[in-house]
């Protein structure tokens, strides 16, 4: 499949560093399926690297929260305008928008508004079975497509009115090689004295709010199944508030940095406590049975009024049921928490029930084919360039 005349010609705009990684492999995938295909956009390093020459550094965009939102307001709306523009006298043959809706559903209502004909996919659901889900049906006037990342999305879109959605698989999917326990890993899950993992947040505002009980719930788990081994990953720029705060809890964990030792604890772990997050969706995809739990400020919890899930947990939600323990706000506390771990690390009905769901989610996430997630994307991606030429 190509252009009218010569290459297949795709505008691709992502936001932040997660995005980047989904567009560099649909690229590949694109060319994949597509043979000759030029790309322009903006990306970062990863879609670079595959071909993109990106319009300017993706971190002009990358920006996340309120306040520092409005610090850099004229500059966002100028790469907003800038995009928009450029792709409009590209005239492509489709725009895929990946992730960071703040920015990129934006650039896609003014190319819209010039170009009425030009297919888009937006590569990423906002979350709109879960916030502002009228966003849903007024995604239509200018999203053809929407790539969906959770099994449940399709219906959601249909339930919402919005546009047509595809369930392409989550990126993770590709990653059950780093996942999965081996053998030796899978044993050591059952062995004395047992691994917990605990993982307090990514966050500054979510590991001052959670590792005082997270401490208390270790604690409480110490008095109710004696010795255990705790390991906490973390990231670099949180690392010493982490190590501050983990050196008053009554034992001291292990602290590891990276994904590679964050995996590898996982694939051993006996069981999890961790804050909500995609995390969790790791975690069960490891088959580790886990708690999950949250809290807020005081401003943020008035929020939960406008919020329309049943859970807070990732897995939960692809799951329909809360499978996974949840602990929020008041309930996340070092009795509750550790009440609710110590059920999941020793042998029980409440252990097995979780292991058997969290199969179930396996099944539930699975693309039948074996195919990759980003094939998946970028065949639903030359569908809706197809369907919009016979209009």
């Amino acid at each position: 499949m190509s252009g009218a005349s010569g290459p297949l010609r795709i505008a691709l705009v992502a936001g932040e560093h997660s995005g980047d990684q989904l567009g560099f492999k649909l690229m590949r995938a694109l060319r994949a399926a597509a043979g000759d295909v030029v790309f322009g956009g903006v990306g970062g390093e990863a879609m670079e690297a595959e071909g993109l020459t990106s319009l300017f550094p993706i971190s002009d965009v990358a920006v996340m929260g309120i306040l520092p939102v409005l610090a850099r307001l004229p500059k966002l709306l100028q790469r907003i305008r800038q995009t928009a523009d450029s792709i409009v006298a590209a005239r492509p043959d489709a725009l895929v928008i990946i992730d960071s809706p703040d920015f990129t559903h934006r650039v896609a209502r003014r190319v819209r508004k010039v170009l009425p004909n030009l297919p888009i996919v937006d590569y990423v659901s906002p979350s709109v079975w879960a916030w502002r889900p009228g966003r849903a049906k007024a995604m239509r006037a200018y999203v053809d497509c929407v790539l969906g990342l959770l099994p449940f999305e399709p219906d959601a879109y249909v339930r919402l009115a919005g546009p047509r959605c595809v369930y392409v698989g989550h990126p993770l999917i590709e990653r059950l090689g780093e996942l999965r326990p081996n053998e030796d890993e899978a044993r050591r899950r059952t062995a004395e004295p047992p691994i917990v993992v605990v993982l307090p947040g990514s966050r500054r505002s979510e590991i001052r709010r959670l590792m005082d009980d997270f401490g208390g719930a270790l604690q409480g788990l110490s008095e109710a199944i004696g010795r255990f081994i705790s390991v906490l990953p973390t990231l670099p720029h949180i690392e010493e508030e982490v190590r501050a705060r983990a050196a008053l809890w009554p034992q001291t964990p292990r602290i590891v940095l990276g994904e590679a030792q964050k995996f590898e604890a996982f694939r051993a772990a006996r069981a999890a406590l961790a804050a909500s997050g995609t995390v969790t969706l790791e975690l069960a995809l490891a088959g580790a049975p886990m708690v999950g739990a949250y809290k807020v400020g005081l401003v943020e919890e008035q929020l939960k009024y406008l919020i329309k899930v049943p859970s807070i947990l990732l897995p939960n939600l692809i799951l329909g049921d809360r499978s996974i323990p949840e602990k929020l706000q008041k309930d996340c506390n070092p009795d509750a928490l550790a009440a609710a771990l110590t059920a999941v690390v020793r042998d029980g009905p409440a252990r097995q029930a979780q292991i058997e769901a969290l199969a179930r989610l396996d099944r539930l996430m699975r693309l039948d084919d074996g195919e990759a997630p980003s094939a998946h994307a970028a065949r639903a991606v030359l569908e809706t360039i197809a369907s919009r030429r016979r209009l």
